[in-house]
Parts: structure tokens; C-alpha cells; sequence
């Protein structure tokens, strides 16, 4: 949610009509999703299993007959389902729509910026630069001032006859004809020019360059992670991956661990019970745990031994699931 709240500053800032907000906020979904599904697993069947042992459905299957094994089977068929379309959603949507969320909201926030020039009014572009424009006619300006203070080493002031928005590689510029500049570094330097090429975004350019471990694919993480030379981004690497690869596990651990903890409590026969209280709270200390640890990972041999403690963690909670 505050991933997509934040994205309504599109709205007021960069004029970003309701139908492209709309459009973020839906890549943002499959993320939301990843995040709290095993929680959505854990709650659905806390509600159902409990419900049936308040009911006296779960002593009744047993004296019947039914075994632990088969009362536990619809919710292990779900976990199992949920799982795999973890995995389908960590290992290839998320990445996708991630990637595809930062270039759409590259291209609103520095493709559109012209839709904020107003004639003959002082713009704020960004922070310490500040554009006023005399008439602005489709991509084309004339009578322009330029203020630019983003470093403060070096403050310049551009006046041009004419100019026009140009979308680069690097964000959006605009190209000055016919003017004269005005810089305060060291020295204050004063000259004319013909042609000046000013690039509007460059200071936000570099932080849209920085590592988003979201957006990459999963089979260059793995490249990147097993790669001789050192990499800095090594451990939100590691990170990143034992959440695709492990989180979906969360999925049947925690159904298992739930599991494990009514169905064992049911054989007590006690008119009240402690037992969701205690999934809660196991749940809550499995997951502060496997995050923790996955944010400690610093790289492939830290990933492989919290892959080995879940496999040994789920072993032992389904043998005190079956246990007679």
C-alpha cells in the first residue's frame, strides 16, 4: 500500500492521468501478492481446521477412523498449490512487472516533465532547478530562463531566444539556440552561445541507476551471485534470491506448522484451547526468523545452509504431524 500511495505524487506533480496511475498500481499487485500469500495459506487454514475442532468435526474423523495423514490432506493439496504459483510469481511475474513498473515510471516522471513548463511562469523541475519559459507551443519554447543549483560548485543561469524538449537516452533535454550563459564555480564566467544542450534530470538519472535486485531476471541473479569477482551488491543478491527460491516454501511450512499444532491439541480434548494462539505466535517467530536470516545472507554457501535448515525444519514438523 505504500508503494502504491506513493506513486500518487505522479498525479499532482508530473500530471499522470488517472488510467497510468491505475496502470502502476496493477504491476505493483503481483508484489503485494508474493508478500502475503503464505500468510493468506496459514490464515485459511487456521480458520477451517480450528473451526472443525470447535465443532467436534476433527474427533469425530478420528474416531472414525481417519488418520492424521488424511485429515491434513485438503490443506497440504492447498499449500502445495500455493506454493508452485508462489514459485510461478517470485521466479518470473514479479521480476517482469517490476521491471516494467520502474521503466513506466522512468518514462512518466522524466518523458512528461514538459507537461509541467507553463508560459510565462516559473517551473520547478526539480529541486534547485527552475525553468521559465515565455511561450511554449507543443515541444518548442521561446524565451527561455534557466536556474540551475543542483551543485553548488557549480550554479549557472541560461537565457535562450529559442529552444526545445528533447527526449535522450539520459532522461529529457532541452536544446538552447541563441542565448547566453552565466556560471558561478570559482570564478563567475559569462559568454554567448548557439547551441546549448542542457540535460533537465541528470542528478535523478543516477539514482534510477542504482541496484534493484527486484526487477532482474532470476537466472542473472544467480549468474551475478556465483561470479568470481567481488560484487558489492553480493548480499541484497543473496537476499533477493532466498526470497524467490525460499520464500514459496513459507507456504508449506507455515500450512504444516498450523497443522501440526490443531490437530495435536484436538487429541486433548480440552474445551478450551490455547492452539491458535500458539500457531500465531510459532508462525510469527518462523517468519522473524527466516527473515532476519535471509537479510544476514552474504552470499551462495549462506543461501545453501538456510535452504538445508528449512528442508530439516519442514521434516520435523510434518514427523510430529503424522506422529502416532
Amino acid at each position: 500500500m505504500v508503494q502504491i500511495i506513493s506513486t500518487m505524487k505522479f498525479l499532482m506533480n508530473y500530471g499522470v492521468n488517472l488510467g497510468s496511475f491505475l496502470g502502476l498500481s496493477a504491476m505493483m499487485i503481483p508484489f503485494i501478492v508474493s508478500i502475503i500469500l503464505p500468510f493468506i495459506a496459514f490464515i485459511s487454514v487456521l480458520f477451517v481446521y480450528n473451526k472443525m475442532i470447535s465443532d467436534n468435526e476433527i474427533v469425530v474423523m478420528m474416531a472414525s477412523g481417519c488418520s492424521p495423514k488424511n485429515i491434513a490432506r485438503p490443506a497440504l493439496t492447498l499449500a502445495a498449490i500455493l506454493t508452485g504459483l508462489h514459485f510461478l510469481l517470485n521466479l518470473w511475474i514479479v521480476p517482469m512487472t517490476q521491471a516494467k513498473f520502474y521503466d513506466t515510471q522512468w518514462n512518466l516522471r522524466y518523458g512528461l516533465a514538459h507537461l509541467k513548463l507553463q508560459e510565462a511562469s516559473f517551473t520547478e523541475l526539480t529541486h534547485g532547478l527552475v525553468v521559465y519559459v515565455d511561450k511554449v507551443s507543443g515541444h518548442s519554447l521561446k524565451q527561455i530562463m534557466l536556474s540551475d543549483n543542483r551543485n553548488n560548485d557549480a550554479k549557472f543561469v541560461v537565457f535562450a531566444d529559442q529552444g526545445e524538449l528533447v527526449a535522450t537516452v539520459r532522461g529529457l533535454s532541452i536544446v538552447m539556440t541563441n542565448g547566453s550563459l552565466q556560471a558561478d564555480a570559482k570564478s563567475t564566467i559569462i559568454g554567448n552561445f548557439d547551441t546549448f544542450d542542457m540535460d533537465l534530470s541528470l542528478n535523478e538519472q543516477n539514482d534510477n541507476n542504482t541496484f534493484r535486485v527486484r526487477r532482474l531476471p532470476t537466472k542473472q541473479l544467480v549468474n551475478s551471485l556465483f561470479e568470481k569477482k567481488a560484487i558489492k551488491q553480493h548480499q541484497s543478491i543473496a537476499t533477493e534470491l532466498s526470497t524467490r527460491f525460499l520464500g514459496p516454501l513459507m507456504n508449506f511450512i507455515l500450512v504444516v506448522l498450523c497443522l501440526t499444532i490443531l490437530l495435536r491439541s484436538s487429541l486433548l480434548r480440552r474445551r478450551t484451547s490455547f492452539a491458535p494462539v500458539i500457531s500465531v505466535i510459532s508462525m510469527s517467530v518462523i517468519m522473524a526468523t527466516f527473515m532476519s536470516m535471509s537479510n544476514m545472507l552474504t552470499g551462495g554457501r549462506d543461501l545453501l545452509l538456510l535452504a538445508s535448515g528449512l528442508c530439516i525444519t519442514t521434516i520435523v514438523i510434518i514427523g510430529f504431524l503424522f506422529k502416532k
